[in-house]
């Protein structure tokens, strides 16, 4: 067994002597591949760890219709707005054109850059603010509406934070998904691209807000 173990060890030396250097043309496709591989890793990273909290908010962009229907509750309304997980700022850039102040609080720092760099391009950066938040620390007192982009298993406890936080005349849009339990005030479209209105007494009449 020796004997074969150190034929082994020889045979490596031998292979590892004769294997012909790398050439400049390699090294550089070494030095790129390796360089992708942490760009890559460092792109993806913050797309992928929301994934791994118990409550995420995954991105996917909001279809023009669902912007269309919030776009609809939001006419002839004012002062100050919040969309959260406002992935690529969309919903934030399409307010502030309607003369709305509008603040996207999102987790993902890229998608942030992002919107922040789309609404400079578009003209509304003096009326648009983007945060790398987490939305359930984020005070959201200050705001007159508040659009949501969330998941089912978020809604009630977002139901919660929001019936403590908002003010008496802070008007609330659900996307995609409604809040369970509550009825809503009105609503818009149909399908996946459904958006629903609730006011503070509407979320205040559902269950009772856990503390």
């Amino acid at each position: 067994m020796s004997t074969n173990l150190e034929d082994l060890e020889k045979e490596t030396a031998t292979n590892a002597r004769n294997r012909p250097p790398l050439t400049k043309t390699g090294k550089v496709l070494l030095g790129i591949t390796g360089a992708s591989f942490f760009a890559v890793t460092a792109v993806a990273t913050p797309f992928l760890l929301p994934a791994l909290r118990k409550v995420c908010l995954p991105y996917v962009p909001a279809t023009t219709q669902q912007v269309e229907n919030v776009m609809k509750l939001l006419s002839g309304k004012s002062g100050r707005l919040a969309d959260l997980g406002s992935g690529d700022g969309r919903i934030v850039i399409e307010a502030a054109r309607m003369g709305f102040k509008a603040d996207g609080i999102e987790l993902n720092p890229w998608l942030v850059w992002y919107s922040r760099l789309r609404s400079l391009f578009q003209g509304t950066a003096y009326s648009t603010r983007f945060y790398t938040r987490n939305l359930w620390k984020f005070d959201l007192s200050g705001y007159d509406h508040i659009v949501v982009f969330g998941v089912d298993t978020m809604m009630e406890q977002l139901r919660g934070k929001l019936a403590k936080e908002i003010g008496a005349d802070c008007r609330v849009i659900a996307c995609r998904f409604p809040f369970p339990s509550c009825e809503p005030q009105t609503e818009r479209g149909s399908g996946l691209d459904t958006v629903w209105l609730y006011t503070k007494p509407c979320l205040s009449r559902c269950k009772d807000v856990k503390d």
